[in-house]
């Protein structure tokens, strides 16, 4: 019986997920890590990864190969997104994983990655018509689903990490900052002309300003299994409520908050802001988050070509 270990190279932290392969075509996660690395930290206008997150980057990458060589039977597949998709110095950042590592990161396109995200919410969700929103470090993709079906996808490029440097939403927020942003999200949110179609739909959420928002919640709630995620629904208001509660905290105020995490309240607000401005946009009345996007879409593609 073999294994399949999908590390995940994303633009704030890096992940690795490895599932048991059966014969039946069918897997199952025995082992699921991740690490905080903040890759697209100061990228800048010129997309350049800087030393200290390539640093951070690669001994996480090195804790990691530990856990997988320590593992028999283990094919590995390496994947990165929108940081290394934009960075200038790419071709460096992949030579130096290739050497250091052992290594070999694809990098995904933006349209790969909403494909991705797209598969892996359809093989574990009902979806009929829905948005599915994946909000990254540097990127957001946009799925729209409709009957079930993939519709329309884009990447586009800016998330929590690269808004919350850009105008400023690491500590406590000014209005003018606010505002700023908001705009610049409605303006370029404006431009997919089939986000009208998405009109009244649900919005399935994946990413880790996503995910903290549903753990919060579901602290607030006094939820069981606060990490228990997958399938959870929240209405627009409640998602309302936590976004103001966000902004008129400091970044030590949301620290404290139960279900945040530590790294997290520094980008959380820029993390937040493409899903409250698209259920603006579009008059959602509800979420639904999902534990399931690229890796699990990789993993269904590779169990669907061995068979």
């Amino acid at each position: 019986m073999r294994n399949l270990a999908i590390v995940d190279l994303g633009s704030n932290s890096a992940r690795m997920a490895v599932s048991r392969l059966h014969p039946n075509g069918t897997a199952t996660e025995i082992k699921r890590v991740k690490e905080d690395t903040r890759l697209s930290e100061s990228m800048g206008s010129e997309h350049v990864l800087q030393p200290a997150a390539i640093d951070r980057t690669i001994r996480a990458l090195l804790d990691f190969k530990k856990i997988y060589t320590r593992m028999p039977n283990t094919d590995v597949i390496g994947i990165t997104t929108a940081a290394v998709r934009m960075a200038q110095n790419q071709k460096a950042f992949l030579a130096r994983v290739k050497k250091e590592v052992g290594l070999e990161l694809k990098v995904l396109s933006g349209d790969d990655e909403a494909y991705y995200d797209y598969l892996g919410v359809a093989n574990s969700l009902v979806v009929n018509d829905c948005l599915i929103l994946d909000t990254g470090g540097a990127s957001c993709e946009l799925i729209l689903v409709k009957g079930g079906r993939e519709q329309q996808l884009i990447s586009v490029p800016f998330g929590a990490v690269t808004l919350s440097e850009q105008f400023e939403l690491d500590d406590l927020v000014p209005a003018a900052n606010l505002f700023r942003a908001q705009m610049f999200l409605r303006n370029r949110l404006a431009d997919i002309w089939w986000l009208t179609e998405a009109m009244h739909f649900p919005i399935i959420l994946l990413g880790g300003a996503n995910r903290t928002l549903a753990r919060v919640n579901r602290r607030r709630q006094q939820k069981l299994k606060v990490e228990d995620i997958h399938g959870y629904r929240l209405k627009t208001e409640t998602v309302y409520q936590t976004f103001l509660d966000l902004l008129t905290r400091s970044k030590a105020g949301r620290q404290d908050i139960s279900g945040m995490e530590y790294d997290r309240a520094d980008i959380i607000v820029g993390g937040m802001l493409p899903l409250v401005t698209l259920l603006q946009m579009l008059d959602s009345d509800r979420v639904i988050f999902s534990e399931s996007g690229v890796r699990e879409g990789i993993i269904s593609e590779h169990l669907n070509s061995e068979n």
